[in-house]
């Protein structure tokens, strides 16, 4: 069994790293902490218990690899970026609470950094912060807007902008430094590995078919466990139906691209970077000068399902190699060498959510594709929920947040691929109204943005 396709897996198997399973469970086995999921959440769920109490009995269960799902594949920000936007958090929470979630954001981007070093994993993590390019007089507006509401991001003029990303028709930018680029499958293979030498157990080529209070089934035996957290991001949606949509992200990157090429581009300290569109995009310059560049747009499935063959859509990924061209002409067709991609868990209020019931059964996620950063904020959380650890983290407003389920199909269907189009209908509308988009208006407030 390999893992998923694209640059970040090729480069884990040019390491050493030939990515075949972890031994499966090999029976009923008890223990005292039982996470359904070896990504991110579940890793650092892991880590966190293990640093704190290296006596706990850990078990990760893995149907797949540690990394498989977008923990791997995703495109390489670990950001501060909350799913919920600093206004809806504070409509929904109180500013107190609100302004709190934004600092723990903060805070869990040095966090990853500080593991990272102290584990020794070789991910090229690069704190550069993060350019937002605003290249429409609406995009432009918007920018102003959001840096003129937030103490977290500057407005840089065009000069400034351009100095930082050198793309085309760039009038402007925000700027936040609370970003690290990072090569994502590294870092989760990586943080796999340091679990297992702080104790942990993986089992893997393991698939749990049900989660229970103190109970696990799978496959290959049970496993009974004081606590059991779920920590499957999109594929939540088979084991808790309906709490999530998975929607697919998908990314194209190049070959190594010469100087000549990044004299002009830029993006020089580890900048990660996007625009002020409203379909997202995302980009970044990796450690071997490869351009990375990924975005939505492709169609939500019918009844949740997730399918290898929904990774590649041509016409996504041709659009994708257009929309990096038309940022940086200097590339040629030739030059782009990889594409791939993979679901992420959108719950239905765009709020990511973390908990630890009575009964013992703890769950995080609905990271809307911001989940590098939070996951290590939920994994923090969930460990200091079991160990029952008085710590500020524990009192975030999204500790024991629900959403409520998303509508049955055909609703469901028409909802999220709805949504999707009008994005995209947002943009032609501000380009071509060079004002800001009332579609997007109309949208962001049904949302809750």
């Amino acid at each position: 069994m390999s893992g998923p396709p694209g640059l970040w897996f090729d480069q884990v198997r040019a390491d050493g790293d030939d990515l075949a399973p972890r031994p499966a469970l090999d029976g009923d086995t008890d223990v005292d902490v039982c996470v359904v999921g070896a990504g991110y959440t579940g890793l650092w769920t892991a880590h966190s218990l293990l640093r704190a109490d290296p006596t706990i009995r850990v078990l990760v269960v893995e149907r797949r690899i540690a990394g498989f799902g977008a923990s791997g594949r995703n495109g390489g920000w670990c950001s501060a970026l909350f799913p919920a936007s600093a206004a809806a958090l504070a409509r929904r929470h109180g500013p107190a609470a609100a302004a709190a979630m934004r600092a723990a954001m903060r805070d869990a981007v040095d966090e990853v950094g500080g593991v990272v070093a102290e584990e020794g994993i070789a991910c090229d993590w690069v704190k550069g912060g993060t350019v937002v390019l605003a290249r429409t007089p609406a995009q432009l507006a918007r920018a102003r807007s959001e840096a003129a509401a937030s103490d977290e991001e500057r407005l840089l003029d065009r000069d400034e902008a351009a100095a930082l990303v050198g793309a085309s028709g760039v009038l402007g930018a925000t700027f936040t430094p609370d970003c690290a680029r990072v090569q994502p499958a590294r870092l989760v293979r990586g943080l796999a590995r340091a679990v297992e030498r702080r104790g942990g157990r993986i089992v893997e080529a393991t698939a749990a078919h049900s989660i229970a209070p103190g109970r696990v089934v799978t496959e290959r035996g049970v496993v009974r466990a004081r606590y059991v957290v779920r920590a499957t991001e999109a594929w939540s949606s088979a084991l808790a139906a309906r709490s999530v949509v998975p929607v697919y992200s998908l990314i194209v990157a190049t070959r190594p691209l010469p100087s000549s090429f990044w004299d002009g581009a830029g993006l020089a300290g580890g900048q990660t970077f996007s625009d002020h569109r409203h379909l997202v995009v995302y980009g970044q310059r990796t450690a071997d000068d490869r351009l990375v560049f990924g975005g939505r747009g492709a169609p939500y499935h019918w009844r949740s399902r997730i399918r290898a063959e929904y990774d590649h859509e041509p016409r996504v990924f041709a659009g994708l190699r257009s929309a990096a061209r038309e940022l940086f002409p200097a590339l040629a067709p030739a030059d782009f060498t990889h594409a791939w991609g993979g679901p992420l868990a959108i719950p239905r209020d765009w709020h990511a959510g973390v908990g630890l019931d009575g009964d013992g059964l703890g769950r995080a996620g609905g990271y809307v594709g911001d989940g590098v950063g939070t996951a290590n904020l939920a994994g923090r959380t969930l460990a200091a929920l079991i160990l029952g650890r008085d710590d500020p983290i524990t009192r975030l407003p999204w500790v024991g947040h629900r959403s409520r389920r998303w509508e049955p199909e055909p609703l469901r269907w028409l909802l999220v691929n709805a949504g999707l189009r009008l994005m995209t209908l947002a943009d032609t509308e501000e380009r071509l109204k060079r004002r800001p988009s009332v579609i997007a208006t109309t949208l962001s407030r049904a949302l809750g943005g």
